[in-house]
């Protein structure tokens, strides 16, 4: 059974090894703020908890403003959940905008709140139960932790070290890659031993399934964090897409031999 272990370990980091739903809500409200300027800049309450149930629905962090301006436009929760990529080209037409300048904002407004508070903006941040321990454990064994996000790589290593975890910055693949995930996994696999093998946590299923539509990864075991930023049904899917498995939060936490099915 060692030998299915994991050599290298890929991790994403929002959604699996930290959840930042309040700090996401914060910075995406100011950029809609800027953006939008509305005359009312406290947010409701509300909006805030429509948010953290739609949040599923963001690939990336840019979109974040774009999903307050959907809910306070009369967009529902449920259309946003199964219509979101679609909803999106139509939002960045009708305000004439575009992704590049939305993400530039918000990546600039967060970056000024660092600079200006930066204990506030990290206390706004919260590692899963269990993962910082379990991230300490790992860098004394023989298996390499990676994380790939789509969160900047800097804002990682920052919270990274706020959690005492000492990853080196070469470990951490985040935006500034501008890569998709699966091609960083095949980057992985080219430059690891030929007898290598990849376990891959990620808390969205779209990116997963995008891994198991690549032909060279399918030696890539895919896990789904069931405590992470998905859906009820998103989870229930998983019998029917193998080769991912759900994984829970204890088992990440315990031993790798917990995140197998008991034929392996």
């Amino acid at each position: 059974m060692a030998n299915n272990f994991p050599t290298i370990l890929a991790l994403d980091f929002d959604g699996v090894i930290c959840d930042g739903l309040i700090e996401y809500f914060q910075t995406a409200w100011r950029t809609y703020c800027q953006i939008w300027k509305p005359v009312e800049t406290v947010p409701d309450p509300d909006l805030a908890l429509s948010f953290y149930r739609v949040r599923p629905a963001i690939e990336t962090g840019w979109e974040m403003p774009l999903l307050i301006r959907a809910l306070l436009t009369g967009i529902t929760e449920e259309q946003i959940l199964l219509e979101w990529p679609n909803i999106v080209p139509h939002l960045l037409t009708e305000n004439n905008l575009k992704a590049q300048s939305v993400g530039a904002m918000l990546d600039g407004l967060r970056d000024n709140w660092i600079a200006e508070d930066l204990a506030g903006w990290l206390s706004l941040h919260r590692f899963y139960p269990g993962v910082a321990d379990r991230l300490h454990s790992l860098q004394e064994s023989s298996v390499k932790v990676a994380i790939v996000t789509t969160k900047e790589g800097r804002f990682v290593w920052e919270l990274l070290q706020l959690a005492g975890v000492q990853m080196p910055s070469e470990l951490i693949f985040g935006k500034e890659y501008n890569k998709p995930k699966h091609q960083i996994l095949r980057e992985f696999l080219a430059a690891s031993a030929k007898d290598s093998t990849i376990w891959f946590v990620e808390d969205r299923l779209k990116t997963l399934l995008s891994v198991k539509q690549q032909p060279d990864l399918s030696q890539v075991r895919l896990f789904l964090a069931d405590w992470g930023y998905n859906t009820l049904p998103e989870r229930e899917s998983v019998a029917q897409n193998p080769p991912v498995q759900l994984l829970s939060l204890s088992q990440l936490a315990g031993d790798f031999a917990d995140w197998l099915p008991s034929e392996c």
